[in-house]
């Protein structure tokens, strides 16, 4: 969910109705006996044999490892997030251009951008043994990698924090970081828990959230049927927007005649927005999330790229929302 603010109307039609694909199935096949008895021979057992790691994609496919995957190429920012924080990092050899977080990435060899015409060329070049596409990666893009019979699995857009925590197990298997994997996620999980625990039966604040402001008289936003909305819900919000299907837009005089008590805008390096600039707006003034000086910037990463940061983006949402619930 990257370059939102550079790419907006391509990245709408490419990625934001793939929301709904659903995570990837686990299985692992069972593990073969190993060596021989000591006693039973003289000679030096044999090393144990590696499992194969057999598992369904997001598409539902399935894709069998002889062992872990070491040399890795993700194909979106989110994959790239994952394999760092389930310290597959290291792993990396091939990353798109989009792909900045953690700062350790951009040190990756970029294989450019994903969308359009992708490079197959330049990922062939640096032999990976996994490709890991997402669910904006169109499905032509897949096929170009598959016919030349690289390894290609698809991280499935989570629905809801269930969803995401599968998929930070399934990349933890892939990678041979299933321990890992499963204390970050239980870390996560504690985390969502508390956060929903402090915010459980508040009066929920009516939010307007601005992804988009190119047109401030029209800006673009986020309704019903999106991961922003269940987290918008969980921390105990009432999105204006939600009768929207999707992502669509508001006008300044719709947004007037909702008012919203609380402003929440998308924010990055692609993002002129400022606190100041948007409570400025020609119009804006009677809305009451201005006269309240209730408006907030969040870095957009951390509620539109389905990573583990969208925990990080559910606790800064409930903050803002609800501070007398944590002491502020």
């Amino acid at each position: 969910m990257k370059s939102i603010h550079a790419c907006f109307p391509l990245f709408l039609a490419c990625s934001f109705a793939l929301w709904a694909c659903a995570g990837p199935g686990l299985m692992q096949t069972p593990a073969p006996p190993t060596g021989t008895p000591a006693e039973a021979t003289s000679t030096p057992t044999e090393a144990p044999t590696q499992t194969p790691i057999t598992m369904n994609d997001g598409r539902g496919r399935q894709l069998t490892l002889s062992q872990p995957a070491a040399r890795i190429v993700s194909l979106a920012p989110s994959n790239t997030e994952i394999l760092f924080a389930v310290d597959a990092g290291n792993q990396l050899v091939g990353r798109d251009e989009f792909s900045d977080y953690p700062e350790q990435a951009q040190a990756i060899a970029s294989i450019g951008s994903t969308y359009g015409e992708l490079n197959t060329e330049a990922i062939v070049g640096l032999q990976p043994d996994l490709v890991l596409a997402a669910g904006i990666t169109p499905p032509e893009q897949l096929q170009a990698l598959e016919d030349v019979g690289l390894p290609v699995f698809v991280i499935g857009n989570p629905e809801d924090f269930g969803d995401l925590f599968d998929n930070l197990l399934t990349v933890g298997v892939l990678t041979g970081h299933a321990d890992e994997a499963s204390e970050l996620v239980a870390k996560l999980q504690a985390r969502y828990a508390d956060v929903t625990a402090a915010v459980a039966g508040v009066e929920p604040v009516k939010l307007f959230y601005e992804i988009d402001g190119s047109d401030p008289t029209a800006p673009w936003t986020t309704g019903s049927g999106t991961f922003q909305q269940q987290i918008f819900e969980l921390a105990g919000g009432d999105n204006i927007a939600s009768d929207i299907e999707g992502w669509g837009q508001l006008s300044i005089e719709e947004i007037v005649v909702r008012d919203p008590q609380v402003i929440i805008f998308a924010g990055g390096p692609f993002v002129p927005t400022t606190v100041d600039s948007l409570k400025a707006r020609a119009g804006w003034a009677e809305i009451g999330a201005i006269q309240a000086d209730r408006v907030y910037e969040i870095d957009t990463d951390l509620l539109d790229l389905p990573g583990p940061r969208l925990v990080e983006g559910l606790d800064r949402v409930a903050h803002i929302l609800h501070p007398e619930r944590f002491g502020e």
